[in-house]
């Protein structure tokens, strides 16, 4: 009933399919299934569109009652338990999920014994939805906004640095201009691909910069900054350690670069389940308003 639902108010098998993590064989195979036992055919189908019949029609509006009674049943009984329990399945960027994300899981575990934390960590833009993810992390903003919802964690903010042994050999770069200059470390996620965006006040700069190494793992182009290779665009959620020990040097300090956030994505076509609110709440009071990472740095000046 719920896949029907599903269907009718998307007009399609494959995106009820893609809102519900099943394949669109799987939504077929249950849409006949139920026509079957009702003895009456819901859909019309044809490779253009799907659209309901009369007895559909008519069908929609008592399944819509019941899933929602359903759906809220089980929220009751999932609230009604002593403790979260079960599997959670968790995606996250690799350098956040392995810097940050991996500690604050395994401390929420702790205080939930049943839990199953299963995170896997990848720079790859998965789809949560087709990939089952109960909660994804990402840097930015949302691919589908219709599919997915949201919910920002914490400010994420950029930095531009290299080692001493670097800036010895070639300078500081006082101008966003003279980037052009230098050997540039780029990460191959960001959205404008080399031109990297700067702000002081109300003036505002870009630069095409040239990608003398590019990745797409901010661990490793902040291993080869610390090697003198070049500049590197990084998050001070990577960097924060680096920068207090010196072992990199931010660069362009008077000119801030685009913040951005870290927020919790899951499915916008279903609440999330008690667990799952639990993690970002969690989530939000470890990172909230000021991260661990932005809080060292300021307390050793260098933000």
């Amino acid at each position: 009933m719920e896949i029907f639902v599903e269907v009718a108010r998307l007009r399609s098998f494959s995106e009820a399919g893609r809102r519900l993590g099943l394949t669109r064989a799987m939504v077929s195979k249950h849409i006949l299934q139920l026509e079957e036992k009702l003895g009456a055919r819901l859909l019309h189908r044809s490779t253009r569109e799907v659209s309901l019949t009369d007895v559909g029609q008519a069908y929609l509006s008592p399944c819509t009652a019941a899933v929602a009674q359903a759906q809220e049943a089980a929220r009751v009984v999932a609230q009604a338990g002593d403790d979260l329990a079960g599997p959670l399945r968790i995606q996250a960027p690799s350098s956040f999920g392995s810097e940050w994300l991996a500690g604050s899981v395994a401390q929420f575990a702790l205080q939930h014994p049943l839990l199953a934390p299963m995170l896997y960590v990848d720079d790859a833009l998965l789809d949560p939805i087709e990939h089952g993810f109960d909660l994804t992390i990402r840097v930015g903003g949302i691919p589908d906004v219709r599919a997915l919802a949201m919910r920002p964690l914490a400010p994420c903010r950029a930095v531009l640095c290299a080692s001493p042994d670097y800036l010895a050999r070639h300078g500081m770069p006082q101008t966003p201009q003279e980037l052009q200059q230098h050997r540039c470390l780029h990460f191959s996620h960001l959205t404008d691909g080399t031109q990297w965006h700067f702000q002081r006040g109300e003036e505002r700069e870009s630069v095409r910069v040239p990608a003398a190494f590019t990745a797409n793992n901010g661990l490793v182009l902040q291993q080869a900054a610390q090697r003198g290779l070049g500049i590197v665009y990084n998050t001070t959620f990577l960097a924060w350690r680096s920068l207090l020990e010196g072992t990199l040097v931010p660069v362009l300090t008077d000119w801030e670069l685009p913040l951005n956030h870290l927020s919790a994505l899951y499915p916008a076509s279903r609440q999330p389940s008690p667990k799952v609110r639990a993690l970002i709440d969690f989530l939000i009071a470890e990172y909230h308003p000021l991260p661990p990472w932005d809080k060292e740095l300021s307390t050793a000046g260098l933000f």
